[in-house]
């Protein structure tokens, strides 16, 4: 009975890591169907800050009644709110769309990408939290294989100013993946998930109104179609599936998931993004897939499959300075070491 027990206790773990997992895993596929869906509009002639702008203020929109349910946050947790707006959701979109414009889509993405490194850096040597040698491991892997997957060789050029943006925005994509961990070991007084994630959006379109400027868009292509690989699909269709779901769906999936793992975790399987993006437009756009992108995608599955599997160290001095969670408190604790 005592055995049967003991399996059933440590089966639960088991179980919400998979759930952790599920939900990274959805939050990579729902972001890396924002590209396929964007690239028609972008195409049918709206600028892509308006696309950016469209999907963020589209969202807050609907995330507008979870706000105002939650908007004690206001004046409980104010610099999480600001934080997360001027970083997870304005700070990237817009300083990797402003990379992109000097440097090529592949290398800006590679060092955005570069996130998880910098997330596992932060823990180490700035909170000074044990880190596992799978988590570096998963790390390199994942990067070295996201070279591949959007062939980084293929466009190699140097733009300071561009290098700077995209590292830009692979801060504040760090700054994404510490701010949604925020609170996870607050018990009763965490801040809801769901409430930071809309005041983020409401935060987030108003910075990025002044940045895109949407009083110039061309809002006729809206009630128009766009070209899919030969196929007319509805403007709106489009519009709609990167707010509900390469949006609203991404970033709710993946707040969830940083709470339930780790950042530094959660990060390495961010990185399927691309993966992602690149094989939903094989599929979806027609666009070729070539082999070191296959075994470029591998190889972050690989990098991915590593990281997570790796368990948080204890430090020498215990829990006392800051450092591991015992063991059996691994998925309630702040999850800050892999």
């Amino acid at each position: 009975m005592q055995a049967s027990q003991g399996i059933q206790a440590g089966s639960r773990p088991s179980r919400g890591r998979g759930v952790a997992l599920g939900l990274a895993m959805g939050s990579a596929f729902a972001f890396g169907g924002s590209g396929v869906a964007a690239k028609p509009l972008i195409e049918a002639g709206l600028d892509p800050l308006h696309v950016v702008w469209l999907r963020v203020a589209g969202a807050a929109l609907v995330m507008l009644p979870v706000a105002w349910r939650h908007r004690g946050l206001v004046l409980r947790r104010p610099a999480l709110l600001l934080g997360f707006g001027l970083f997870a959701v304005a700070g990237v979109q817009a300083c990797y769309f402003a990379a992109i414009s000097r440097i090529p889509v592949g290398v800006g993405l590679l060092v955005e990408y570069l996130a998880p490194a910098l997330v596992l850096g932060w823990v180490r040597f700035v909170q000074r939290r044990p880190v596992t040698r799978a988590a570096a491991v998963g790390v390199v892997l994942a990067v070295g294989g996201l070279a591949c997957v959007v062939e980084v060789w293929a466009g190699l050029s140097f733009d300071a100013v561009g290098l700077l943006l995209a590292l830009g925005a692979a801060c504040c994509q760090v700054g994404y993946f510490l701010l949604s961990d925020q609170g996870s070991d607050a018990g009763d007084d965490a801040p809801d998930p769901l409430g930071v994630i809309a005041y983020g959006l409401l935060i987030g379109t108003a910075v990025l109104t002044v940045v895109a400027r949407p009083w110039g868009m061309d809002w006729s292509v809206l009630a128009g179609s766009a070209d899919m690989d030969g196929s007319a699909v509805p403007a709106w269709a489009l519009i709609a599936w990167i707010v509900l779901i390469a949006t609203v769906v991404a970033y709710v999936t993946g707040v969830l998931s940083v709470r339930r793992l780790s950042p530094q975790v959660a990060g390495v399987v961010a990185c399927l993004e691309a993966v992602i993006a690149t094989v939903l437009a094989w599929v979806l756009l027609g666009e070729h897939l070539s082999a070191p992108q296959i075994i470029g995608g591998a190889v972050v599955l690989a990098g991915a499959f590593i990281a997570q599997s790796s368990t948080p160290a204890k430090p020498p001095d215990g829990p006392a300075d800051g450092g591991g969670p015992e063991p059996e408190e691994q998925l309630s604790s702040t999850r800050a070491a892999v």
